[in-house]
């Protein structure tokens, strides 16, 4: 233990039989699944450690805490153990998810079904919290699991245990390069590990000032995403998050917040949405929230909600994405009266910009920029998230059938980036480029961050050697003093990189960010950074949609694949990725050659295969086809579109 911080309880009084947990009853997925769901009844030790049997030297103390106001502690010296017995209520496979801190060496965090151990982690000397999670252990209604925690070499305290259902998906990756197979892997456990079970009771309006939070709810299908000692979830966090949960089959958890954003974007909050929600999907967190005139809002965020169900739809094809009225309607608002309402201090002529308030985050920023917020009334974040708003608007009305919505909002895209390109963003590039507007219309130059990152992250800035500068302006400012102070940050760079066709860099940094996963956040009680839930979630999206080059859509049951290997990557495989109710696996080979494998059992999808470049030849199977071109984003590609039958692999090649 940690005596000079601990006052400790009787661990004698603590000491319970082993008998079967009594779970919460999990909110129904299906109207005849009213199941007992396997719970903790004590995750955070607040009740004194609740169903946990004690050694002599273990027991709940105060002071060290993860959160709340109590913990579990294991003295130093090897032989000590606190360990708790649940049985399972149901069939199900969950990961098991703990924050850990050991002086020492020697401490062990372990997983037992039935008396035989499924999983073991050897704690790391790590004197400040750390989550370890034990994944995907299956478990039949009745096997007994057992959770233990032994002492070491130091004193060990854990808080915070959580149950996760594992990953509907499970994609594999496989590549010549070991770097990439060690990454994914982690990122994939980490991402699910943040997963909430459906029907667990939690604290709600928990902050680091409110440590127990205010009450308590039965949680949703959501994620964490956001601080871990805060009990919500951050739409700029979803947002960035949600591809990397779709690619590991999250899609009711997307959905779920997803329309609990929409939900909350009325007309007394004047189309913003809030800016967090408990992890019930419906409370907004108080920290954030204090009555509709006065709550955390950021214009880029209401985009990029809009852009993310496009998103979302594309992996999944769920129809309730264009048929749900709580959706579509945030949708329209969001890129009509939204922008209608929130557009009077700079003059834009015949396009519209919606703007902040200049007044601080809890009166509507301009820009995820908070540092740089106070002031703007627009940014380079929030007009290029609009433009990838209503080219998301296109999507989803053609989704709907409705051909003259999707062309209006296509109109409105091309028009808002051909503003921004003679207008907006001025004439100059790298430091001369206008990234925001004062609300007085002085414009801004210069380094911005976030306002400046996104501009070519959505690609609103015209391809060619302006926005080439730019993009060579911004990884200089990123290694220098100024770059981005937070992981969270750095975590949208290698997708800025891969959007606009560099690969190598993009790569750089995705090894940059998981190298990093054990450093310090730079909030204390956030743990290491790669704890912060977007590290994860977008390692894995930056593997399957960057490096891999994957674009679904999985209601036209189509997909785009396109390699974006970077150099001394001889080859990449992913298996088993989720597009709508089927998976497919894809290989590249270099730059050069790309096989997908149809995993489903009955639809065919039709594949189109871009290799970048225009190349004399290329091959399906084998078979010599006209090489046609295109240009897409100012990059030109020779591609293929064959028709892959169900349960069938094609093999695509380009040469020269």
């Amino acid at each position: 233990m940690k005596p000079s911080r601990l006052v400790l309880l009787t661990a004698v009084a603590l000491l319970t039989p082993l008998a079967p947990v009594t779970s919460a009853v999990a909110a129904p997925r299906t109207a005849a699944d009213t199941r007992p769901q396997l719970a903790l009844p004590d995750p955070g030790f607040e009740s004194g450690g609740t169903g946990w049997t004690f050694d002599p030297g273990t027991g709940v103390g105060e002071g060290n805490v993860h959160s709340g106001s109590r913990f579990l502690y294991l003295d130093a010296g090897a032989g000590k153990t606190a360990r708790q017995v649940l049985v399972a209520p149901r069939d199900g496979s969950y990961d098991f998810s703990a924050w850990v801190a050991s002086a020492g060496t020697g401490g062990t965090y372990t997983i037992r079904r039935n008396g035989e151990t499924v999983g073991t982690v050897e704690l790391p000397q790590r004197p400040t919290y750390a989550r370890y999670t034990i994944s995907r252990v299956a478990l039949k209604a009745g096997d007994r699991l057992e959770i233990a925690f032994g002492s070491g070499t130091a004193w060990v305290n854990a808080d915070d245990l959580m149950i996760s259902p594992a990953a509907p998906a499970d994609p594999q990756v496989s590549s010549s390069d070991p770097e990439i197979v060690e990454m994914f892997d982690w990122a994939r456990r980490k991402a699910n590990s943040w997963v909430q079970l459906p029907g667990t009771v939690g604290p709600v309006n928990a902050d680091e000032y409110h440590t127990s939070g205010t009450g308590t709810a039965t949680y949703g299908p959501t994620y964490w995403a956001g601080y871990a000692n805060r009990s919500a979830y951050y739409s700029r966090d979803m947002t960035h998050q949600l591809d990397g949960a779709a690619i590991l089959g999250l899609g009711t958890e997307n959905r779920t917040m997803l329309t609990s954003y929409a939900a909350s974007a009325t007309a007394e909050h004047k189309y913003f949405p809030v800016w967090s929600l408990n992890f019930d999907a419906e409370t907004y967190l108080s920290i954030d929230y204090k009555n509709p005139d006065d709550f955390v809002r950021e214009v880029p965020a209401v985009f990029e909600l809009v852009e993310k169900a496009a998103q979302a739809y594309l992996w999944t094809g769920d129809r309730r994405y264009v048929d749900d009225p709580v959706l579509w309607n945030f949708y329209r608002h969001a890129t009509e009266q939204f922008i209608d309402l929130h557009d009077s201090a700079v003059p834009n002529g015949r396009v519209k910009v919606a703007e902040g308030t200049g007044q601080g985050i809890f009166s509507g920023a301009a820009s995820y920029n908070e540092q740089d917020g106070d002031g703007l009334a627009e940014a380079g974040d929030g007009i290029a998230s609009e433009y990838q708003a209503y080219l998301a608007m296109a999507v989803l009305a053609r989704g709907k059938g409705d051909t003259a919505l999707a062309r209006k909002y296509d109109r409105r895209a091309a028009d808002l980036k051909t503003y921004f390109n003679d207008t907006w963003s001025g004439t100059g590039s790298g430091a001369g480029m206008v990234r925001a507007y004062t609300t007085s219309g002085t414009p801004v130059t210069g380094w911005g961050k976030e306002n400046s990152v996104f501009m070519p992250m959505k690609q609103i800035i015209d391809p060619g050697l302006r926005n080439d500068a730019y993009l060579d302006y911004i990884q200089a400012q990123e290694l220098g003093p100024d770059g981005s102070p937070n992981i969270e940050s750095t975590t949208y760079l290698p997708d800025m990189f891969f959007r606009n066709d560099r690969p190598d860099t993009a790569w750089w940094w995705m090894r940059k960010i998981y190298g990093e996963r054990n450093t310090q956040h730079v909030n204390s009680s956030q743990g290491p950074d790669g704890d912060y839930p977007e590290v994860s979630f977008t390692l894995v999206s930056q593997t399957v949609e960057g490096l891999m080059g994957i674009t679904p859509n999985a209601a036209a049951h189509q997909v785009t694949t396109e390699s974006r290997l970077p150099s001394g990557m001889k080859w990449l495989r992913v298996a088993d990725v989720p597009v709508g109710k089927d998976t497919i696996t894809v290989r590249h080979d270099g730059a050069t050659r790309t096989t997908l494998t149809n995993n489903a059992r009955h639809d065919s999808y039709s594949w189109e295969a871009r290799f970048r470049g225009s190349h004399k030849w290329i091959t399906v199977d084998g078979v010599r086809q006209r090489a046609r071109t295109k240009k897409v984003d100012g990059v030109t590609y020779t591609y293929a579109t064959p028709t892959v039958r169900a349960g069938a692999t094609a093999v695509v090649q380009v040469g020269d």
